[in-house]
C-alpha cells in the first residue's frame, strides 16, 4: 500500500487571535459544543497517554466525562495499565483528534484522583450494565477467553440482582490539570494554524502561535 500518495488539503477554516480566549478552557469548551453540534460521533473520545516507570508510554481512548475551571475529568479502573502507570508518574497528555473538522488539542497536565463522592455520583448516573461491568473485568489483566468475562458479568448480575449496585473501591474519576493547551486547525498548503497556552506561576495563560 502507498501510503504516500494519500493526501488532502485542509480548507474548512482557520484560527485567528480574534477567535482566541484569555482561558483555553472556554475556547475548548466552544471546540467541543461545536463538535457535538456537527454531529461528530464521540465527540468527547480522547487518547490518554501516560508513561511507566522504565519510561514506556501508552496510549488508549477514554470519554472525557466533565470539563471545569478545575480540569478535565474521566473515569476507569483503579487497577488497570493507565491507573498503575499514573501512580508512578502523575504527568499526562490528552489528544481530541477531531479530523472531520480538521481541528486537534492536546493538553499537558498533572492528574489526581477524584473524591470518592464524585465518582459515586457518576456511577450511579451509569447505566446498569455498564456499572455490573465495572465490577466484572479486571481491566488489563489476562484474560483466558471472552467466556470467561461473560461468566463473570452473568455472577455480578446475580451477586446485585436486587437494589442499588455499589461503586467498586477499584474504581473512579482522574482530573487532569493542565498547565499546557494547544489548540490546532488544518490550514492550506499545511500552513496549519497553531496556538500554545501556557500556565504562568499557576494563574495566568500565555499564548503563542507556533509554526506547523
Amino acid at each position: 500500500m502507498d501510503f504516500k500518495a494519500i493526501r488532502r488539503e485542509y480548507l474548512k477554516g482557520g484560527l485567528h487571535h480574534d477567535d482566541l480566549t484569555e482561558n483555553p478552557l472556554e475556547l475548548f469548551a466552544r471546540w467541543m459544543q461545536e463538535a457535538i453540534d456537527m454531529g461528530l460521533p464521540d465527540a468527547n473520545a480522547m487518547t490518554v497517554a501516560t508513561v511507566a516507570r522504565d519510561g514506556q508510554p501508552s496510549q488508549r481512548i477514554v470519554l472525557l466525562k466533565a470539563v471545569d475551571d478545575k480540569g478535565f475529568t474521566f473515569f476507569t479502573n483503579y487497577e488497570s495499565r493507565k491507573a498503575r502507570e499514573i501512580s508512578c508518574n502523575t504527568k499526562i497528555s490528552l489528544h481530541f483528534p477531531w479530523h472531520a473538522i480538521e481541528r486537534q488539542v492536546e493538553i499537558c497536565g498533572l492528574v489526581e484522583k477524584v473524591s470518592a463522592a464524585e465518582s459515586l455520583q457518576y456511577f450511579l448516573s451509569r447505566p446498569r450494565e455498564s456499572q455490573l461491568a465495572a465490577w466484572a473485568s479486571a481491566q488489563s489483566r489476562p484474560l483466558a477467553s471472552k467466556e470467561v468475562l461473560l461468566q463473570q458479568f452473568d455472577a455480578i448480575s446475580r451477586k446485585f440482582e436486587q437494589g442499588e449496585i455499589p461503586l467498586p473501591e477499584f474504581w473512579g474519576g482522574y482530573r487532569v490539570r493542565p498547565h499546557q493547551i494547544e489548540f490546532w486547525q488544518g490550514g492550506q498548503h499545511r500552513l496549519h494554524d497553531r496556538f500554545e497556552y501556557t500556565l504562568q506561576a499557576g494563574e495566568h495563560w500565555k499564548v503563542e502561535r507556533l509554526a506547523p
